[in-house]
């Protein structure tokens, strides 16, 4: 199956069923020819933790399923409805390596985009700096990672990360901006 836009997966106007024309540039990529309905496809937040222990080395957690199966990362993960990002934050990295959030504070933010399974949407990704209660209780979620290293990154752990916005924010960490 080949991988499409968001914007071209969803053809048909959430408000009144008809087939809607899409922008192909644009503010506007979703207009319904109808009712006059129009969707912005805005980006999806979601969120990424640099946990870093005491030597200064910085947690990365491999994926053990697509997209990007078997690359690095950051813990994290799409944020909630009705959830903060801060609670998103802590909440992904605790149900990604059973790591409790006892501070936070925000680093950098990307634009990524994320294809599951063929449709590609646009998200926004929001990057902390995080300390953790406990570093020896890391539990990797069954299905989701199936391994971690902590490492003072290179450039061969840069190249071999999951999402362009990931190694990003890694090298904003890295150069002390």
């Amino acid at each position: 199956m080949d991988s499409t836009s968001i914007e071209k997966a969803c053809r048909f106007c959430p408000r009144c069923g008809k087939e809607a024309e899409v922008e192909e540039q644009g503010r506007v990529p979703f207009r319904c020819t109808q009712c006059g309905f129009a969707n912005f496809f805005g980006p999806v937040a979601a969120v990424g933790g640099l946990v870093t222990n005491e030597q200064g080395e910085l947690l990365l957690v491999r994926r053990a399923r697509e997209p990007e199966k078997g690359k690095w990362g950051l813990p994290g993960g799409f944020v909630d409805r009705n959830e903060s990002i801060e609670e998103a934050l802590s909440r992904e990295v605790l149900e990604e390596t059973n790591l409790c959030v006892s501070e936070a504070s925000y680093l950098t933010s990307f634009p990524n985009l994320y294809d599951y399974a063929g449709a590609v949407s646009p998200v926004i990704d929001l990057f902390y700096l995080c300390q953790v209660v406990d570093q020896a209780v890391i539990q990797l979620a069954d299905g989701e990672l199936d391994s971690f290293l902590w490492v003072k990154p290179t450039q061969k752990h840069l190249s071999e990360m999951a999402f362009p916005s990931n190694r990003r924010a890694i090298e904003k960490w890295l150069s002390g901006a």
